[in-house]
């Protein structure tokens, strides 16, 4: 049996996340054990999507957070791991600097990835060993700054594509409503009426999954899905604190990205979709477990 450690970090628009598992070879197999996940919302699309610029101040609190990340990482004694940032980074202005001082002052690689590769790290999960290869699915991961959709037919991928509708972009009025006719449209075509099962991933989702109890390989339907988002809205956003026990940094974003899900759900006519809870930072460790 053979054993290491791999981390991966994750600098999203609205949380940036450390996920550190052990992959375990065995006969032929991989296993992957969470030992550690750590998260910090630092919501760096506030600034990077409304003034194209991270404040002095967030570009400090994301230091401090890597800073403890890299010590973590070090405790551990990781074996290798992968940094990536997504739509917050690449649209903010000083992206790029802040890039470079994160290596300068933490000695860690933080790569920029478009959407192109936010997905195929995504498509790392091999979630198309979940499916049944005789149906269709789209997969779907809503983050702060953009939705990810890729669509598997025959088990395979057909088409992908991302769209710059994510949570703090609607919480900030920066979705209009082209991108969602632009997203609906997208959606006629690739599917042209065909039957889809829905797979969702990302933090919002999975918190609406976690609160079901329903056993993780039983799908959400959409009466629920739409039933907890006409609850979430309501409630004020103290209301959803205090009464639905969600935490601060839950409670504003949630409503947005489940709106994003009621819409895809409606659009492709999907009764239910399942909630595998994995993300691209276990698409990071499947990926560098497989080098």
């Amino acid at each position: 049996m053979k054993m290491k450690k791999i981390a991966a970090i994750d600098i999203g628009s609205n949380a940036m996340r450390l996920l550190i598992n052990n992959v375990i070879e065995y006969q032929g197999r991989k296993l992957f054990k969470k030992v550690d996940i750590v998260r910090v919302p630092i919501r760096l699309g506030t600034e990077a999507f409304t003034e194209q610029k991270i404040s002095e101040n967030t570009r400090n609190r994301l230091l401090n957070a890597l800073h403890a990340f890299k010590h973590l990482m070090e405790a551990h004694e990781i074996a290798m791991y992968r940094g990536c940032a997504t739509s917050a980074m690449r649209e903010a202005e000083n992206g790029a600097d802040i890039i470079h001082q994160i290596k300068e002052e933490t000695g860690l690689n933080i790569e920029i990835i478009d959407g192109k590769e936010e997905a195929a790290i995504i498509y790392a999960n091999h979630i198309e060993k979940l499916i049944d290869h005789k149906q269709a699915y789209l997969y779907v991961d809503v983050g702060g700054g953009s939705t990810e959709i890729t669509y598997f037919k025959n088990g395979t991928v057909a088409d992908s594509r991302s769209f710059n509708i994510g949570t703090i972009r609607i919480l900030n009025d920066m979705v209009n409503t082209s991108k969602w006719e632009d997203l609906h449209a997208w959606l006629d075509d690739i599917l042209k009426g065909q039957h889809v099962q829905l797979i969702g991933s990302g933090g919002n989702i999975n918190k609406v999954a976690k609160i079901s109890k329903k056993d993780p390989k039983e799908p959400l339907n959409f009466d629920y899905i739409k039933g907890y988002y006409d609850t979430l809205k309501s409630y004020t956003y103290e209301e959803r604190i205090l009464k639905l026990d969600l935490n601060p940094d839950r409670a504003d974003v949630i409503i947005p990205a489940m709106k994003i899900f009621v819409n895809i759900m409606k659009w492709t006519k999907s009764k239910q979709i399942y909630v595998p809870k994995v993300g691209l930072a276990d698409g990071i460790i499947k990926q560098l477990a497989e080098v």
